[in-house]
């Protein structure tokens, strides 16, 4: 049964163990989101996957280059080519997939107060092994001409103080509640007391 959009934080998980998962849930009809993509990882060091996206690069129309193909710098777009290369999308079908498809450097606003999930299969310590090297995907990005990754990190620093402060304020309610609960209940007499247990309030 579909949901109405899965918000996955792409934080630690593999790149492309990720984009196939995402890629066929996409186009079962599902929508998804993914937050937190400048924090993604690659398998190979840093100068291994340069090298790589050095190579990239090269690959463009040898008489109006500006025709493409294109050759994205930030993560989120880095991850969207990615998952669009395991996707029909020059179909109509592959094109509605695509359509269902988000992806955000850091966790923007409306996405900061929901529910964020991970996929266990994609995840880098589950897929590899501690001995070996990894690149996540905003250092590379940053080393290749990305200009936001200060920004995004600034960002992400506001976001996580207002949750820590949250989080905090909602354990003090927790806790008053609580034991404004046991305040009332000892005010209650034997009487009172099994009557709203049998009328379900305890």
């Amino acid at each position: 049964m579909l949901e109405t959009t899965i918000i996955i934080d792409g934080r630690d998980h593999l790149l492309g163990r990720l984009a196939s998962i995402v890629a066929k849930e996409l186009l079962a009809g599902q929508k998804i989101v993914i937050v937190r993509c400048d924090e993604i990882c690659v398998s190979g060091s840093l100068v291994r996957n340069r090298v790589k996206y050095a190579q990239f690069r090269n690959k463009r129309m040898n008489t109006n280059p500006r025709k493409g193909p294109f050759h994205y710098k930030s993560p989120a777009k880095m991850v969207y080519r990615t998952i669009r290369g395991m996707v029909p999308h020059m179909s109509a079908r592959g094109t509605e997939a695509l359509s269902r498809l988000s992806t955000f450097e850091g966790i923007p606003e409306p996405f900061d107060k929901k529910k964020r999930q991970v996929v266990p299969a994609a995840l880098r310590v589950m897929r590899l092994k501690p001995i070996r090297e990894f690149t996540v995907l905003g250092d590379l990005s940053h080393s290749v001409g990305w200009k936001h990754r200060d920004l995004i990190k600034k960002l992400e620093a506001t976001r996580k103080a207002k949750a820590e402060e949250f989080y905090a304020n909602k354990l003090a309610t927790e806790k008053n509640v609580a034991s404004a609960k046991e305040t009332a209940n000892g005010e209650l007499d034997a009487d009172e007391q099994k009557l709203l247990k049998e009328t379900g309030y305890f």
